[in-house]
């Protein structure tokens, strides 16, 4: 049996190159031997915002406690989603809010500065579709959808991102060069479930 793989479509349209991104990795994974289950977030139906904060217990909806199960489930995590206004979208960011609780995703202890991460184990690979030239988005901008993404959202909860893959611009992209990053994205799959 291969690894489980879980691939998360950040945008909320299946009929996007994300959607197409997330498609040729888990066909991908799948003929290279993994178990692959995929979420993605514009179906699932949930209340992004997180109306108290972490004061009172918001009930999570069906879809987000299946989502719970599915990341415990996963030995890798794959996200895929677009750059907009310099960072992940708001529904992905939802998501975050609403799912990666205390006491799941991580917990904070008496007397100590950095909390537990509860999600420890796991890798993760990021898909991201941007209008900006990469390196502009890389130099000019200094990443803050990947900072983000990596260091603050799954590092802090134990995840560790191992490989990055950024398109674009996307804005102007002829067939061929979509073509080249579908292939891209399918050779990374395949190494996934080694």
């Amino acid at each position: 049996m291969g690894k489980r793989v879980l691939v998360i479509l950040g945008h909320p349209s299946d009929d996007s190159f994300c959607g197409a991104l997330a498609d040729a990795y888990v066909e991908a994974a799948k003929v290279s031997g993994a178990e692959v289950r995929q979420l993605r977030l514009g179906t699932i139906g949930f209340d992004p915002v997180l109306h108290d904060g972490y004061a009172k217990i918001q009930p999570l909806e069906r879809g987000l406690l299946q989502a719970q199960a599915d990341i415990l489930w996963a030995e890798h995590l794959v996200f895929v989603y677009p750059i907009w206004w310099g960072g992940i979208p708001a529904l992905m960011k939802g998501f975050f809010d609403r799912v990666l609780l205390p006491g799941f995703a991580f917990k904070y202890r008496e007397g100590k500065a950095f909390p537990d991460k509860l999600l420890k184990g796991r890798t993760a690979h990021l898909l991201v579709t941007m209008d900006t030239p990469p390196w502009y988005y890389k130099w000019v901008y200094c990443m803050p959808g990947l900072h983000q993404m990596r260091k603050t959202t799954l590092a802090f909860c134990g995840i560790k991102p191992i490989r990055t893959l950024t398109f674009g611009p996307l804005l102007g992209s002829g067939l061929s060069q979509r073509d080249a990053w579908l292939k891209q994205t399918r050779h990374l799959a395949g190494l996934c479930a080694i």
